[in-house]
């Protein structure tokens, strides 16, 4: 692991003058945006994505998939558009198109990306190459390339089973059964069942790894396929353990409105719980397949309560941050913000479940550990998590390692401590734009209100 050399520019986290009270709209969820994006691409018809994220990460997928061929329109409907959703916003119409090839792909450091178009390469008239950040060579993408060759693609990465490489695409591909260990991520699960409907034969996914990570984001991709037409069958609908099948048909162009992403409202709802504050995060969803979700229960148990409207999610703390001994492997994207309060915390927390986060980003445990401690924290990396003593902490350069969620980490754990510098807090545009102006409304809301007037 090392620090970014690239991006140097240190932003001085803002300590909390009081408690929080605000009202914070988070903008639309990554994991969907990308997964409706690719399903949209791959469907029969045209579709509408609407209030889809606008960040880094979706942006190359959408033109990742423009380089293919696909067409996406994007507009900014009305009230008064017949086109449009109620009030308005961004939309995103994904027309289908024979894809082809050849064509080059910059997946940035974007998981989705890298691990969700191979498969859809297959499908294209040509070849597809595939680069991206220095990075994204060294995060793993073995068990997307073996379950396409065992599938029937040809892919050249000279035997690294990584990043840089080009997909041969045909115009199709046999699909049938494959196992892979998707271990260190479950987007390798993902990525086989999005495209899956459009194999010859469908495609019965079999993980035969010791651990499965994120289930959530595998049930997200059931749940979005079947919306799309496809028929699924999972472990959690009478199917056998760690196999998903997919039956061939066409998909059907949908209008989806995209949910706001939970996770990038963690660092928020932490604002309430650190500060003693409320929060309220509006349009939260009542049933969701999002990871974030659970920080309602995660963060209730450190200290806070919460309420559900149909307003959205009123999160308000206690004035006190307790420890917590968890498993967060369904939801290790989770771990640094959690991580950053926990460190603040009155009690030890314990964080298990999650040694897939040294492969993510950056190696998220040796991060935090060097990140919490370097401000005088007590963290200790364990086999598949972190130990957090909470220790009094002191200002000084919070490292991000271009990892947007390590930045949030720092922005939380500055509302308690003076003088926390964050490196590179312009990673948040990886899934949340305007982050540092989002956190300073927050913790100001009447400029904010003098701001927008």
């Amino acid at each position: 692991m090392t620090e970014s050399p690239a991006h140097s520019a240190l932003w001085p986290a803002p300590t909390a003058p009081g408690a929080v009270d605000a009202t914070v709209t988070v903008p639309g969820s990554k994991s969907v945006t990308n997964r409706g994006l690719v399903l949209a691409a791959l469907s029969s018809e045209p579709g509408w994505l609407r209030r889809p994220l606008r960040s880094r990460d979706t942006l190359l997928m959408a033109q990742a998939l423009r380089t293919m061929g696909v067409g996406i329109e994007e507009t900014i409907s009305s009230s008064s558009d017949p086109a449009g959703e109620p009030g308005g916003g961004e939309a995103w119409r994904v027309i289908p198109a024979g894809l082809r090839g050849p064509a080059t792909v910059d997946v940035g450091n974007a998981g989705t990306v890298m691990r969700f178009l191979p498969p859809v390469a297959t499908l294209a008239d040509g070849p597809i190459r595939f680069d991206g950040d220095p990075r994204s060579y060294e995060r793993p993408l073995g068990g997307v390339i073996d379950g396409l060759r065992a599938l029937g693609a040809r892919i050249d990465d000279d035997n690294r089973g990584a990043l840089p490489m080009t997909v041969h695409g045909s115009g199709g591909l046999d699909g049938g059964r494959v196992e892979i260990d998707a271990s260190s991520s479950s987007q390798f699960v993902s990525a086989l069942l999005l495209s899956a409907p459009r194999f010859n034969q469908g495609v019965e996914v079999r993980h035969v790894g010791e651990t499965l990570p994120s289930m959530p984001h595998i049930r997200m991709t059931v749940d979005m396929l079947r919306t799309a037409g496809a028929q699924v069958d999972t472990p959690e609908s009478g199917g056998e353990p760690n196999v998903w099948r997919v039956t061939p048909g066409a998909l059907l162009g949908r209008d989806l409105v995209v949910e706001p992403d939970l996770s990038n409202a963690q660092p928020f709802l932490a604002a309430a719980l650190v500060t003693g504050g409320r929060v309220t995060i509006p349009d939260w969803p009542e049933h969701t397949t999002q990871p974030g979700d659970a920080l309602r229960e995660i963060f209730t148990e450190m200290g806070g309560s919460c309420e559900l409207t149909e307003q959205g999610l009123t999160f308000t703390g206690s004035g006190r941050i307790h420890g917590i001994d968890i498993d967060l492997g369904e939801v290790g994207e989770l771990t640094p913000g959690i991580a950053a309060v926990a460190a603040l915390a009155d009690s030890e927390s314990v964080l298990r479940g999650v040694a897939h986060l040294r492969l993510h980003e950056t190696d998220r445990l040796a991060a935090l550990t060097k990140e919490i401690n370097g401000l005088g924290g007590d963290v200790t990396e364990t086999a598949d998590g972190l130990r957090i003593r909470p220790r009094p902490l002191h200002g000084g350069v919070f490292h991000t390692y271009d990892d947007h969620r390590m930045a949030t980490a720092g922005a939380i754990i500055g509302l308690a401590v003076d003088g926390v510098e964050v490196e590179n807090v312009a990673t948040t545009a990886k899934t949340l734009p305007d982050f540092p102006e989002m956190w300073t409304d927050m913790l100001s809301p009447a400029a904010a209100t003098a701001r927008r007037a």
